[in-house]
């Protein structure tokens, strides 16, 4: 969001974030916007929703904003209500996926309720993705004619320029010593949040698999582990035990890219997705893909020409995909190739913002 926001500041506007803070994150965007901390945890916490639309309206009573533009399931919720309560007049809903379309039973009865009920008061919804969209119209969760797509999808992109930047093999060797992973190994890489909507309890079954044909293969996880959506204990215990399963944990965000040059496939079997921001940044490092066929992924990766796609949840073909692109150099060379150029046309930073801005500006009756 912060990319989109600087580009909104060097157009004109006048710029204040909200969200949970620290001083980094503070000396990083002060030079731009107004900055107010305000916390709020990620997962369900009824005390915390009542805490933080509270906070907000007062900020947002205070401020006396024109617009408001937030994402994510809990922020969302909390500044579409508040943003009501304080009667601010334009409240844009950055949908950036849909929270329960991986649940079943009363969750998903009670996320699609909290969805709906965030589009109900919000002015505005920006969908992720064409097929995001249809599927909230589907659901009846946002009627029509509030919701769209920026674009032809995505949030900030990703900065082709920083992944130029990156000496890949030198990064390569360097991330691959530090972790003591051979340089002739094959690495599959994952990037984002360790936990089971990630598909990770698949993932690493399936590595298990290629395992007994490749004693050469690796598996890189780079991300933390999320308390609140736990792996299975027998997938943790074979992450922590497996000599050849390599777990970073969190790294900064300016160094995921140099950290993925350690990758020869990005593998990211998730079960619900936005639109894939790791999707697009490995077609920006000319990494070939292998995710699931669900909305979002399947978007942004045509299957056989940017990458591969599997069934969710499905670890066996997940492992067939792994082999089969391991033993095919030529095929990741190809997939890399128009990944890049893919990535090049559509998702490059300026154009993602520059989208945002525009689409902000029709909104609110900008002629720039």
């Amino acid at each position: 969001m912060v990319d989109s926001m600087r580009v909104l500041a060097k157009n004109g506007y006048d710029v204040t974030l909200v969200c949970n803070m620290d001083e980094d994150f503070i000396a990083r965007n002060s030079d731009f916007a107004k900055c107010i901390h305000v916390p709020m945890k990620r997962g369900v916490s009824f005390f915390d929703v009542f805490r933080s639309i509270k906070t907000l309206r007062k900020v947002f009573k205070k401020e006396q904003f024109d617009a408001l533009y937030y994402a994510t399931p809990n922020a969302a919720i909390y500044a579409a209500v508040a943003g009501s309560q304080a009667k601010i007049k334009t409240r844009i809903y950055n949908q950036c996926g849909i929270r329960y379309v991986a649940l079943t039973g009363w969750k998903r009865k009670l996320f699609k309720m909290i969805e709906k009920f965030t589009c109900k008061k919000s002015t505005h919804v920006r969908s992720v993705s064409p097929l995001n969209m249809q599927f909230a119209i589907d659901e009846g969760v946002c009627p029509k004619e509030k919701i769209a797509v920026i674009g032809i999808g995505g949030t900030t992109g990703v900065d082709l320029k920083a992944c130029d930047a990156v000496d890949i093999e030198k990064s390569r060797k360097e991330i691959r010593e530090r972790y003591q992973i051979p340089q002739d190994a094959f690495v599959y890489g994952f990037v984002g949040r360790v936990n089971r909507d990630k598909g990770i309890n698949e993932l690493v079954k399936a590595y298990f698999l290629v395992q007994q044909e490749d004693k050469n293969a690796y598996l890189m996880l780079i991300g933390d582990k999320e308390e609140s959506n736990p792996v299975l204990p027998e997938t943790e215990m074979r992450i922590r035990e497996d000599e050849k399963i390599v777990a970073t944990g969190n790294v900064p965000g300016d160094e995921v890219y140099t950290y993925m040059s350690a990758f020869d496939v990005l593998v990211h079997p998730t079960y619900r997705e936005g639109y894939g921001k790791v999707l697009q940044e490995a077609m920006g490092m000319r990494l070939p893909i292998i995710t699931t066929d669900v909305i979002g992924p399947k978007e942004v990766v045509e299957n056989g020409e940017y990458g591969m796609l599997v069934p969710v949840k499905d670890a066996e073909s997940l492992a067939t995909a792994m082999q089969m692109m391991a033993n095919d150099e030529e095929l990741r060379k190809t997939l890399a190739q128009k990944g890049r150029a893919r990535a090049e046309k559509y998702y490059d930073r300026p154009i993602m913002t520059g989208n945002v801005l525009r689409e902000i500006n029709a909104i609110l009756g900008i002629n720039k």
